[in-house]
């Protein structure tokens, strides 16, 4: 009986040094996949990335964290924003980034994307505040270069590089909306009409220019005649005017006077 129990007791010290070994060997053995990589603390000291692959550290020694290297897409909370002509507006934004640092987005900040995401609200209030409505409408472009130099060069102690940041949505107050509409209703307006009195004048140029040589040849003006007639007989109509020039009368005009003379003459 003796020898039982003492078989038994040998069999359960090996199976929990089996189940310790094992619970050893899975702390130990970590399996870091390729768009991650791991920051090992040694007795609190920062040793180099590992990763990506099977990693072997060592138990209670040793602390691993993984850091994330994909790009990571961050939507900027909507900002209240009063531009430099004193217009309040609402704008979001979307940011773009990735660790490009490791050690550094572990040790140099707590929580690297919390800290971007504070850091781009701030940075886009400055940077909206300091322009006009008109530039905020117009140059947006312009707008996201400088957020995104501003924000990449702050968090770049961080290990952290951002690749774009893009304005997504600008929200007016609905007076400023009336007010821009009634705007770009008069520009539309200036421009149909500067339009249409550089139509008029281009028309009215060439009109000069035809009836100078209208006057030069006396022939133009009874070939014209004669394409209006045509062009009033080729439709179908009841009635036709025809109109009769007066020029076409000149040529009678010098032989009446000269059989008046004669007249008198007599």
């Amino acid at each position: 009986m003796f020898e039982a129990l003492e078989g038994v007791l040998g069999l359960g010290g090996y199976l929990g040094a089996i189940i310790i070994i094992v619970l050893i060997l899975t702390s130990a053995i970590k399996v870091i996949p390729e768009y991650q990589r791991g920051v090992v603390f040694r007795l609190g000291r920062v040793t180099e990335p590992k990763g990506p692959g099977i990693v072997v550290i060592i138990p209670i020694i040793d602390r691993l964290i993984k850091v994330d290297l994909r790009v990571l897409t961050m939507d900027v909370p909507v900002q209240e924003v009063l531009t430099k002509d004193n217009v309040p507006i609402k704008v979001n934004a979307v940011v773009y980034f990735r660790v490009i640092d490791p050690i550094k987005s572990v040790v140099a900040v707590e929580n690297h994307i919390m800290a971007t995401s504070l850091l781009s609200q701030t940075t886009l209030r400055s940077v909206v505040g300091r322009c006009e409505l008109d530039e905020v409408l117009s140059e947006r472009e312009r707008i996201n270069i400088e957020l995104q130099k501003i924000i990449d060069e702050r968090t770049d102690p961080w290990g952290i590089k951002v690749s774009a940041v893009e304005v997504k949505e600008l929200e007016l107050p609905e007076n400023m909306k009336r007010a821009l509409a009634r705007q770009a209703e008069a520009e539309r307006e200036r421009r149909a009409k500067i339009i249409n009195a550089e139509g008029e004048y281009q028309a009215a140029e060439r009109l000069s220019a035809a009836a100078k040589l209208m006057e030069v040849s006396p022939v133009t003006l009874q070939l014209r005649y004669l394409q209006t007639l045509k062009e009033m007989s080729s439709e179908k109509n009841a009635t036709i005017i025809v109109p009769f020039p007066v020029e076409l009368l000149k040529a009678f005009l010098p032989a009446a006077g000269k059989g008046n003379s004669g007249n008198g003459d007599q």
